[in-house]
């Protein structure tokens, strides 16, 4: 595995254009302003040289020099420590837990249901009744602060904006006042500079973008 990373020069993200962990960790780069070469990949049929870097076979993978890493939260934080500015943790170790405390709950609990809605079957409907009850259940979180569960944007905004921008393709269509608060924060995050550079092409055409 070090010697396939070693003859990188550059950082590499081997992403999945339209899978929402690999775009996760596109915008995790993108916010941080880091320079990384985005090297496209077919799940169906994985690199060779990929599948010597990451022993599951799996995207998204991170390649930097001799590191090689395929976890998506080890990603994100590697990223905000390796490039420190702009900060996308909280200094503060109460406040830091919360913060990855509040990923875990979005990893383990709603990117499952969106992977359940697009894989289909029987899943899909239990799913999407169910993200659609969550993220409408917790619209107060979204209205209290300007970021989630925060005043400045981190790591979970991160976590969050590429769920959100998949719900048209999801097919949840969320109504309401008080799904009008997680629209609100949601539009706020795609107009953001880091958000709208780390789109791939198919990711637009989610929703009808060019």
């Amino acid at each position: 595995m070090a010697e396939a990373a070693n003859r990188r020069t550059v950082m590499t993200l081997f992403s999945d254009p339209v899978s929402i962990h690999s775009h996760r960790i596109r915008l995790v780069l993108s916010e941080k302003n880091v320079t990384c070469e985005i090297e496209d990949v077919d799940p169906a049929a994985m690199p060779e040289d990929l599948l010597d870097l990451n022993p599951y076979g799996t995207v998204p993978t991170l390649v930097d020099r001799d590191l090689a890493l395929f976890d998506t939260r080890v990603m994100c934080e590697y990223i905000d420590e390796r490039f420190p500015h702009p900060p996308l943790l909280p200094v503060d170790p109460v406040t830091r837990a919360n913060i990855r405390q509040y990923m875990s709950r979005i990893e383990s609990d709603w990117y499952p249901m969106a992977e359940d809605i697009l894989a289909g079957g029987k899943a899909a409907t239990k799913a999407r009744k169910e993200l659609k009850e969550a993220l409408t259940a917790s619209a107060p979180i979204f209205a209290a602060s300007p970021f989630f569960m925060s005043e400045e944007y981190t790591l979970v905004d991160a976590t969050l904006a590429p769920l959100l921008w998949r719900l048209d393709v999801l097919g949840i269509e969320l109504t309401g006042a008080a799904s009008k608060q997680v629209l609100t924060y949601a539009a706020t995050m795609f107009k953001r500079a880091g958000f709208i550079k780390s789109l791939t092409e198919g990711e637009r055409e989610m929703r009808g973008k060019k």
